[in-house]
């Protein structure tokens, strides 16, 4: 029983350090990172390879997207591990659950869809999306359907946000007006 408490704390203990890696220690280790970023909660990057990856300026990478330098798939194989570097461009962004592979580079003004697999570099100006990610569509093609798709869609001021202290009635509405569609908020 004692056992089973020791490997307990110490599963959990180790578990709450690799959770502690802030960015500060990838930075320390090599990783570039360039001003005006916004990178959200459980993002990770890879911690052994750390100091291949390069991230640009103005880059928001959503939540538990991976960025992974290293691959060793081939470890057991050949003996050897696969690494190559991970550059993300300036004003990038990376939707959540996104898997950026090694040896990829993220061309400026590009997205990635969120669940992407991204085994191969992605030019400027570019929409990828899927599993391997391709590209779908340019950048002024997106905006081009996003605004289409504006002008039939229901619009939400900063009110219809968590900073802009929303209420229950407008969470109600949200809801009801949102059903199978997508709306836009400021």
């Amino acid at each position: 029983m004692i056992k089973k408490i020791i490997v307990f704390l110490i599963v959990r203990t180790r578990k709450k350090v690799l959770e502690e890696i802030w960015m500060e220690d990838y930075i320390k280790l090599g990783m570039k990172v360039g001003k005006n970023c916004s990178i959200q909660p459980d993002v990770l990057f890879d911690y052994s390879h750390c100091w291949l990856i390069r991230i640009g300026n103005n880059v928001t990478i959503a939540p538990q997207a991976y960025l992974l330098a290293h691959d060793a798939s081939t470890k057991q194989l050949i003996g050897y591990t696969k690494v190559g570097d991970v550059i993300i461009e300036d004003n990038v962004f990376i939707g959540a659950r996104a898997i950026i592979m090694p040896a990829v580079t993220i061309g400026k003004n590009s997205i990635v869809a969120a669940g992407s697999v991204v085994t191969k570099s992605i030019p400027d100006n570019s929409v990828a999306a899927g599993n391997p990610a391709k590209v779908i569509c340019t950048i002024e093609e997106y905006i081009e359907k996003t605004k289409l798709n504006q002008k039939t869609s229901p619009i939400y001021d900063y009110d219809y946000t968590l900073g802009g202290e929303i209420t229950d009635q407008k969470r109600d509405q949200m809801f009801e007006e949102l059903k199978n569609r997508i709306g836009f908020v400021k």
